[in-house]
């Protein structure tokens, strides 16, 4: 880890098989030049908003990472990032840490640098870990206020799903997934939907199916980003091994982000509203 952090104090440590970077920070939520073109269209009161907002992201590979980048950028002040890998040189074609200077480091040390970088005054816990069944209650995703899913596990998603639609563990304010982002080519197919509504996904069929067989069914509706479009590969590859494209990936991730900006958006409208 890097040791050239004037404005964020970083400290770590090993609880499991997983390790803790927090990023302990400045409380100064105040308008700064480096903020400023947010807050003219988000306003004062959505800014104050942002940077109390407390945001968990699972997965910072080709959609997770450019989520996480533009909710830094749009002024959240605290993220948890929860990815088990390492780069890879295969990240290298869309993901956001994965640099040829970066092979080989975890995605989340990554990650957290990059946010204290862009938004020093963002608290950023970073865990090197999965989310699966056995220690999804850990996370303790009630006291969260958004959690964005961007896992690839099929069974760990699905649980992740049933844990945030169930009214006694869901986040206070929304829970958004992605669905598959590979073998994606054109931006306008890149759409949101309620979950039952997504139509075309493999991976939305899959866990459609995989809900009926086991007789448990999300609480709650959630939305979703997806693509149709499903692009045949032009040469052989590694079995199990989908292509993909950076921009299709980062769309994913991009809209994420913007189902929760938005949603804060229309949050802060309705309050002031409400005081008129």
């Amino acid at each position: 880890m890097p040791n050239n952090y004037s404005h964020a104090h970083v400290r770590g440590m090993f609880r499991g098989s997983r390790f803790f970077y927090n990023f302990a920070v400045m409380t100064d939520k105040s308008i700064t030049e480096a903020n400023e073109r947010t807050a003219l269209v988000a306003g004062t009161e959505m800014m104050e908003r942002l940077a109390g907002l407390r945001v968990t992201v699972f997965g910072v590979g080709g959609v997770g990472s450019w989520c996480v980048e533009a909710l830094a950028r749009t002024g959240v002040g605290h993220i948890t990032i929860v990815d088990p890998d390492d780069v890879a040189m295969s990240n290298i074609n869309r993901q956001m840490p994965a640099l040829h200077s970066t092979v080989g480091r975890p995605k989340v040390e990554v990650v957290a640098e990059r946010i204290s970088d862009i938004n020093p005054s963002c608290e950023v816990v970073a865990i090197k870990g999965r989310y699966t069944p056995e220690n999804g209650a850990s996370f303790a995703l009630e006291c969260q206020d958004f959690v964005i899913d961007a896992i690839d596990s099929l069974s760990d998603k699905a649980d992740l799903i049933l844990r945030c639609t169930d009214p006694s563990t869901a986040p206070r304010t929304a829970f958004f997934s992605s669905m598959g982002a590979a073998r994606k080519l054109n931006p306008a197919k890149i759409r949101t939907a309620e979950f039952w509504d997504v139509e075309g996904c493999p991976l939305a069929r899959a866990l459609r199916t995989r809900f009926r067989r086991s007789g448990a069914f999300p609480k709650r509706k959630f939305r979703c980003v997806y693509s149709p479009e499903t692009l045949p590969h032009r040469m052989e590859g590694e079995s199990g091994v989908n292509g993909t494209f950076a921009h299709a990936t980062a769309i994913f991730g991009l809209t994420l982000a913007s189902m929760l900006i938005e949603k804060m958006y229309a949050l802060t409208d309705s309050e002031k509203s409400k005081q008129t």
